[in-house]
């Protein structure tokens, strides 16, 4: 398949936005592009490669007219136009978390488990932006070890709550630089000069969704339903990236510099790890960027068969719009796009 006919629902959101600058970025073979957003944003025009295309309101017949619709909405899209497209013969890749633990549905990072792929039923939904740093850098070295248990700390920009977060952060900032009150909107409580806790709602365990989200999705990617993975996600004044901390448990001893070997030579990590001379990952640095940085590799302390790490990844790029066009572009290398695959 050369080229392709998409839809983009949600054009107007932070990932929309980031993903028609990666098309334009990689040549994306976009035959006919669809942007579609909400009534709100009707007589608006964006641009791609030039052109200013108008936003229109997505129906079943444009979902019909073309081969992807990439959806980056709410939720309650998402679960209306995913089986809309697969009906109609139409592969619907999903970033909401509407459809990744259905049975069904491939949950893909295409550098982890594209040949997932293959078994896809018009759906293919992405993870959440803080499984994809974490799954990219446990599945090579799980090719050399057995992972036993993965602790992961997250420090989550606000763009993963979309627009409206980042511009409160910005506002609130000016205004305590000013010694003015805040009142806050998004979030709970103040993020300029805080950190939140609390990303998606508690659950009875104690644990946050987004939380229990990296749990189930870690292991419904690697394949590992036994995989012990515990969370704890923080929402940081940062505008775009996402950090974690992450301590790995083997079933045997590895040296760093056997980590940095593995992930050295693994496509979409980049190692930045020279801490005695001040290098190591951070958010200004990852953000727009296509890789996932790694660095802060340490032999932990605590447990004799323990690595500890610290990774940084752009959550709209490779977080979600950039593994959206990755997806597509495997889909369509293999030909399994159209229904006559699939059905």
């Amino acid at each position: 398949m050369d080229s392709c006919k998409i839809a983009v629902i949600g054009a107007t959101g932070a990932v929309g936005q980031v993903f028609l600058k990666i098309a334009e970025e990689r040549n994306f073979p976009i035959s006919e592009l669809r942007l579609c957003a909400s009534e709100r944003s009707l007589g608006k025009k964006l641009k791609f490669n030039g052109e200013e295309i108008p936003v229109e309101l997505y129906d079943e017949n444009l979902i019909q007219d073309v081969d992807f619709a990439f959806i980056s909405a709410s939720g309650d899209i998402s679960r209306e136009v995913a089986p809309m497209a697969a009906a109609n013969g139409t592969v619907a890749i999903d970033d909401s978390s509407a459809f990744r633990m259905e049975e069904t549905v491939p949950l893909v990072v295409p550098e982890v488990n594209a040949s997932d792929l293959l078994s896809h039923r018009g759906i293919v939904s992405i993870p959440n932006c803080s499984t994809t740093p974490l799954v990219m850098t446990i599945k090579p070295l799980m090719s050399h070890l057995k992972v036993k248990r993965i602790i992961a700390d997250t420090f989550q920009s606000v763009t993963g709550t979309g627009t409206a977060a980042l511009q409160e952060m910005q506002e609130q900032s000016n205004l305590i630089l000013k010694d003015q009150p805040v009142v806050p909107s998004t979030y709970p409580h103040q993020i300029a000069f805080n950190v939140l806790p609390h990303i998606e709602p508690f659950q009875e365990n104690g644990y946050t969704r987004e939380e229990m989200k990296m749990v189930n999705e870690t292991r419904k990617i690697l394949h590992d339903d036994s995989l012990m993975v515990s969370a704890t996600c923080v929402r940081v004044p940062v505008a775009v990236s996402h950090s974690e901390s992450i301590h790995i448990e083997f079933d045997r001893p590895i040296t760093p510099d056997q980590v940095r070997e593995i992930l050295s030579s693994e496509p979409g990590i980049k190692v930045v790890d020279d801490p005695f001379a001040d290098v190591y990952p951070m958010p200004i640095d990852a953000a727009g960027m296509d890789e996932v940085l790694v660095g802060r590799i340490r032999k932990d302390v605590s447990h004799p068969n323990g690595i500890a790490l610290w990774v940084v990844c752009d959550n709209l790029r490779k977080g979600a719009a950039l593994n959206a066009i990755q997806i597509a572009e495997e889909m369509m290398e293999n030909n399994i796009v159209h229904h006559e695959y699939w059905r």
